[in-house]
């Protein structure tokens, strides 16, 4: 038994009795709200994450401005995480690195010198081995901060402090975008023009009702750092703007090359001579790792889903060049560009979710709009800060100022009192009406400041700080003149960022998706002739060619010929069995004639006591007569026909003793069905009686007393019914007069013409 002293307490007595569930939801709570607002949501105004202001906070402070020498990362990283933000090296630094890859940041933050990966998805060296320094447009971003513009708040063990936002009149968050997943919501913005922002913000300014419309004449939308295309329409991209949500498909772009009039366009087309050509890439789309492109093309290729591909090459140096070898100078190229953007990742989107901390550190989705204006409130704030910061300075140096021309104006006495007053500082003050401020200042004053000219100076000076007191004030009371103060500011930024900049010409291509060839993985299987063959056991084949089909084919003992014809290897191959249901192949994936071929139970799942019916080459809005063996049928299209499963497609309802007897193509000629039963009777209807089906029984299509039906045709009543004499002599009979046989379908019918074959088949 464990006992404790009276000065030990009961660990017991610290426990608190909560139910779990409110304790659980008040701590997750407070865990949420940390990740969302100090880790995974950017600032709306100066577009950071905690950890990407703190690395540049100690990139400052460390004095790592553009003209400076590097530094090794390591150091850089030691400081933030020792103090400022307590968490992992290797967080901290894959951070850095993003802020320095010119392909994952539009405007980089950080200058990098080493290794810091590339966009074929390699990693950066570690940070003992990389340096870094500040970019101008980091500099840019946290301008102002030693001019009262931002409050600075204790780090997290309170030994320093840290700006709680950048000052910086870069508009960073729409400038490079962000990224991040926090609970229970998540950000993704893409990175845009710097000059487009400032454009849509100064028209912003001008007229503050302007309509979404207006902005997105001048924002045009995306602007990735590796380029690509916007393949989306305008009202798309714009839509997505307006409610700060949506979506952009990006495309890798082809090189430029000159298309069959001569003019430059971005074809990809390099030709080689002799007919011979290839596709060259110059950009992937964005946060797409080059190399991992690469390999989903080669394993398109190796698993031959891409079968119009011969080759793919990376020829990249500083510059992206994949090249893609077509199979044949045949080959389509815009068939070739459109199987590429459906089958890899060359086409990709880019989600829009413009979720951001305002300027009371609430998250919450803006649309394009009030993002601007709440970022120009957000300036302007920082505007009057500065303002006010600088009138305190100047009032503070007006008061030195004002105390040195006093001194000079009577400096004989100033001297005496200094040289014969013990503490001359009160006597000063109350002789001259000092501050003690003026007093100290005129009693540090050097001796070598001691000359007539300097009085003139002292005087300019107070006249130059009243001036410049006189026009902030005004900035302060006008609102007017603070929103032109910002016009004036951005307009200078602008500058460095126009379209004929390198850093500021726009990289992606806002242009709408032309239409394309239609993309089907059939369009790439090389039309070849093919003559198919279906034995009455079901062993099928596809012989190379147009073979005779009345050829000496050979078979399994006890097996024999049951269809044969001829086709394309780009057809689809109809199979239908007596239960009704149809099943497709692809002409290019049967087996070859050499052998016997293969069971076709093989390759789709057909039950074992089904029989096949028919097999025949697909045609495009061709229509097929189906009929069950009472004497019940419809007509089906062809294209409700096609099954993209093994399973295959149910087509003919039947029941016990029903079956789908019969299979035929419609000639669009045709006008007339003809139905012969077991009884020898004869009907012929018009094949407007026939309803077209998807699914179904059918209708009747002749009426039996006893038997069924034993074949169905159809024909054209004008040229009449044609059947095959029996002997050796092949001849074939025709009967044009088939009048006293049409009646309306669902008859009885007559008996045939003479001569009519004993077998009853058409």
């Amino acid at each position: 038994m464990v006992t404790t002293t009276e000065d030990e307490s009961d660990p017991f007595d610290a426990i608190v009795d909560a139910p779990f569930d409110a304790a659980l939801s008040e701590r997750y709570l407070v865990y949420a709200l940390s990740t969302i607002t100090a880790r995974s949501l950017p600032d709306l105004r100066d577009g950071l994450k905690p950890v990407h202001r703190r690395l540049l906070w100690a990139m400052r402070q460390l004095k790592l401005d553009p003209a400076s020498a590097y530094k090794k990362s390591a150091r850089v990283v030691g400081d933030v995480i020792g103090k400022y933000h307590p968490h992992g090296d290797a967080s901290v630094y894959d951070a850095m690195v993003r802020l320095a890859q010119s392909f994952s940041l539009r405007y980089p933050l950080v200058e990098g010198q080493g290794n810091f990966g590339n966009i074929d998805g390699d990693n950066a060296a570690a940070y003992r081995y990389t340096e870094a320094r500040l970019t101008r447009t980091a500099i840019q971003l946290m301008s102002g901060l030693d001019e009262g513009t931002v409050d600075f708040v204790p780090t997290y063990n309170g030994e320093e402090s840290e700006p709680e936002i950048f000052p910086g009149l870069f508009p960073n968050l729409l400038a490079n975008g962000s990224t991040g997943i926090a609970v229970g919501m998540a950000t993704s913005i893409p990175s845009h023009n710097v000059a487009e922002i400032i454009d849509a913000t100064l028209m912003l300014i001008d007229n503050p009702h302007a309509e979404h419309a207006q902005l997105m004449e001048v924002f045009k939308g995306p602007d990735f750092a590796t380029g690509g295309l916007v393949v989306d329409s305008p009202d798309a991209i714009s839509q997505a703007y307006e409610t700060g949500k949506g979506a952009f498909r990006m495309r890798g772009r082809f090189s430029t090359g000159r298309d069959e009039a001569g003019n430059w366009e971005e074809t990809g087309i390099e030709k080689l001579g002799g007919g011979q050509w290839q596709l060259v890439i110059s950009e992937i789309p964005y946060m797409l790792a080059k190399g991992k492109l690469i390999e989903q093309v080669a394993q398109l290729i190796a698993d031959r889903k891409l079968p119009i591909l011969e080759d793919i090459r990376d020829e990249s140096d500083e510059q992206v060049r994949i090249v893609f070898v077509p199979k044949s100078r045949n080959v389509d190229p815009e068939l070739l560009k459109e199987s590429l953007y459906r089958l890899t990742d060359l086409e990709s989107k880019f989600s829009l979710n413009l979720n951001v901390l305002d300027s009371h550190r609430t998250p919450g989705v803006m649309g394009l709009k009030l993002l601007l204006q709440e970022w120009t409130y957000s300036q302007i704030d920082i505007l009057l800060r500065r303002t006010r910061h600088r009138l305190d300075k100047i009032a503070s140096r007006l008061e030195l100022v004002e105390g040195y021309i006093i001194a000079y104006l009577n400096l004989d006495r100033i001297i005496e009192i200094i040289r014969t007053e013990d503490e001359p500082k009160p006597v000063m003050m109350a002789e001259f009406n000092l501050t003690d401020r003026q007093a100290e200042a005129i009693l540090n004053m050097r001796l070598r400041s001691l000359r007539k000219l300097e009085e003139m100076e002292l005087r300019h000076e107070r006249e130059d700080l009243l001036r410049e007191q006189d026009e902030l004030q005004k900035l302060l009371d006008s609102p007017a003149r603070q929103r032109t103060r910002l016009k004036r500011d951005l307009t200078a930024l602008r500058k460095d960022y126009a379209e004929d900049t390198v850093l500021g010409r726009r990289r992606t291509t806002i242009a709408q998706a032309r239409p394309t060839v239609e993309f089907s993985m059939d369009a790439m299987i090389e039309k070849e002739p093919v003559t198919v063959i279906l034995s009455q056991r079901g062993w099928i084949r596809g012989a190379k060619g147009h073979v005779p089909l009345d050829g000496d084919f050979k078979f399994k003992e006890g097996d024999g010929p049951a269809f044969a014809f001829h086709a394309q290897t780009t057809d689809k191959i109809l199979i239908a069995v007596d239960s009704g249901r149809f099943y497709t192949l692809g002409a290019d994936k049967l087996p070859g004639a050499r052998g016997f071929g293969e069971p076709i139970r093989t390759m789709v799942d057909i039950d074992a006591d089904a029989q096949i019916v028919a097999a025949m080459a697909y045609r495009p809005k061709a229509q097929l007569l189906l009929a069950s063996n009472v004497g019940r049928g419809f007509a089906a299209e062809a294209d409700e026909l096609l099954a993209e499963t093994r399973k295959g497609r149910a087509v003919m309802s039947t029941k016990p003793g029903v079956r789908l007897a019969v299979v035929r193509e419609i000639p669009p000629e045709h006008d007339h069905v003809a139905v012969v039963g077991d009884n020898r009777k004869l009907v012929i209807f018009s094949l407007e009686e026939l309803p077209v089906l998807a699914k179904g029984q059918g209708v009747t299509l002749q009426r039996y007393r006893d038997g069924g039906m034993s074949d169905v045709t159809t024909l054209r009543l004008e040229e009449g019914l044609s059947w095959t004499m029996g002997g050796e002599s092949g001849r074939t009979r025709t009967e044009k007069d088939m009048v006293m046989w049409k009646v309306a379908r669902g008859a009885a019918g007559r008996l045939p013409p003479n001569g009519f074959p004993r077998d009853n088949k058409f």
